[in-house]
C-alpha cells in the first residue's frame, strides 16, 4: 500500500485532504472528540457499502440517512427531512455528520450540516473523481431551485475530507471521465502540468489503480486548496486575480445546460462544454490565442469528454445564464484566460460575442 498524500487547505479553520488507497481507517480521527452520534448521509444506491462502513465507527452510535442518487438529493425537501431525523435522533452541536458518495452527497450533506443547530461537524469522504477533486473541498455546500442551480446553501468547511481511490474501483468508466472535467479545468486555469499529463497518457490506462490518475487528482486538489486558503467566500483576489471565482472557469454555461437538460448530462461534461465556450468567448472578446482555444477541445477530448454541444436555444440558456452566482445587476460575468494559468474576469461581454461563441461551440469549429 502507498504512502497517502496530505493536502492541508490552510483556511481559517484549516483541515486536511487525505489521498490514497486504504485511508479509511482515519475517519475516527477526524471526529469531534465528545460526538456520541454520527449520521452517515448516504445514497440508496450505496448500500452495499454501509455495513463495512458503519464498523470503522463502532464505538458510536450510528444513524443512516438514505437520500436520492445524483442531483435529486439536492432538493431543500430532503434536507428538511434530514433536519428532521437528526432533530428525532436529538442530536447535538458535538455529535457529527458524515457523508458518504458522489458531489451531490457531499453538497447536501455539508448543507445539512452547516444549517442543523446552526453548524455541527462534517467529514467527507468522496466516492467518485468529480467529488474529490471539486464538491468535497472548499466548504461549499448547497441545494438546487427552480431558478437554478446551487443558488441556496452557505459556506461550511468540513472537518476532513478522505479521498479513498480504492473507492472508485466500481465507478462507471462514464463517471471517471466526467470527474475528469474539473480536473482539466485546474490545468487550465492554474496547473499546466496537468494538460502534459492528460495529452502524454493512455486515457485508457487511467484507472482507479493508476499513479496518474492519483496524480491528477492530487493536483487538482492542491489547485483549490490554494485558490480556497486564499478567497474562501469568493470575496475576490488581489492584484487582478478573480480569486475564488477562478474555480467556476466554465461553469457560467455549465450549471444552464445542467438546467436545461434536467441535470440529465453529467456535470464534468457541462464543465469541458463550458470550458470551450468561455476560450471561444476570450477569443473573441480579448484575442486569447487561437491555439490555446484548440488546445481546449483537444484536452477534454483526448479524455473523452465533449467539446461541442447545441442541445438548447441559446436564449434559453443565457435567460439563466443570467441569475447565475457569479452576476452583478444585469452584467454577466465570466472567468476567462488572457493565457494559459491566467484567468481574468470578463465583465458584460457583447451579446454578439456571446451568440458568436455559442455558434462556435455548436459547430465544433471556430
Amino acid at each position: 500500500m502507498s504512502t497517502p498524500t496530505t493536502i492541508r487547505v490552510a483556511t481559517a479553520s484549516p483541515y486536511d485532504v487525505v489521498v490514497g488507497h486504504g485511508v479509511l481507517d482515519r475517519l475516527r480521527g477526524l471526529l469531534p472528540t465528545g460526538a456520541q452520534r454520527v449520521a452517515i448521509i448516504t445514497p440508496e444506491s450505496l448500500e452495499d457499502l454501509l455495513d463495512p462502513f458503519a464498523e470503522l465507527l463502532a464505538d458510536l452510535e450510528v444513524v443512516v440517512l438514505q437520500v436520492p442518487d445524483g442531483e435529486e438529493a439536492k432538493d431543500w425537501e430532503v434536507a428538511a427531512a434530514c433536519w428532521e431525523q437528526l432533530g428525532e435522533e436529538g442530536f447535538t452541536r458535538s455529535d457529527a455528520v458524515v457523508t458518504l458518495g458522489g458531489g451531490a452527497t457531499t453538497d447536501l450533506g455539508g448543507f445539512v450540516a452547516a444549517t442543523w443547530l446552526r453548524g455541527v461537524a462534517v467529514v467527507h469522504v468522496p466516492t467518485t473523481v468529480l467529488a474529490m477533486v471539486d464538491a468535497a473541498v472548499g466548504g461549499k455546500t448547497g441545494v438546487n431551485t427552480p431558478a437554478g442551480k446551487n443558488l441556496v446553501g452557505s459556506f461550511h468547511e468540513p472537518a476532513g475530507v478522505l479521498c479513498d481511490l480504492a473507492l472508485l474501483a466500481t465507478l462507471p468508466r462514464a463517471e471517471v471521465v466526467a470527474g475528469l472535467g474539473e480536473v482539466v479545468k485546474c490545468g487550465f486555469i492554474a496547473d499546466p502540468r496537468i494538460l502534459e499529463l492528460v495529452e502524454t497518457t493512455d486515457p485508457a490506462s487511467l484507472t482507479p489503480d493508476s499513479p496518474v490518475l492519483r496524480e491528477l487528482v492530487e493536483r487538482a486538489i492542491a489547485v483549490k486548496a490554494e485558490v480556497v486558503a486564499g478567497d474562501l467566500k469568493e470575496t475576490g483576489g488581489v492584484d487582478g486575480h478573480p480569486g475564488r471565482e477562478v474555480l467556476n472557469y466554465g461553469h457560467t454555461l455549465a450549471h444552464a445546460i445542467e438546467r436545461a437538460t434536467d441535470y440529465s448530462i453529467r456535470h464534468g461534461e457541462a464543465v469541458a462544454i463550458g470550458c470551450v465556450y468561455v476560450a471561444e468567448l476570450a477569443a473573441r472578446a480579448q484575442g486569447l490565442p487561437r491555439d490555446l482555444v484548440e488546445r481546449h477541445r483537444a484536452a477534454f477530448g483526448r479524455v473523452g469528454l465533449p467539446t461541442t454541444w447545441d442541445g438548447a436555444d441559446f436564449a434559453t440558456l443565457l435567460a439563466t445564464m443570467r441569475v447565475d452566482k457569479k452576476a452583478r445587476g444585469n452584467q454577466l460575468r465570466f472567468v476567462v484566460l488572457e493565457d494559459l494559468a491566467r484567468p481574468v474576469v470578463l465583465a458584460g461581454p457583447s451579446e454578439d460575442d456571446l451568440r458568436a461563441a455559442y455558434a462556435a461551440l455548436a459547430g465544433g469549429a471556430s
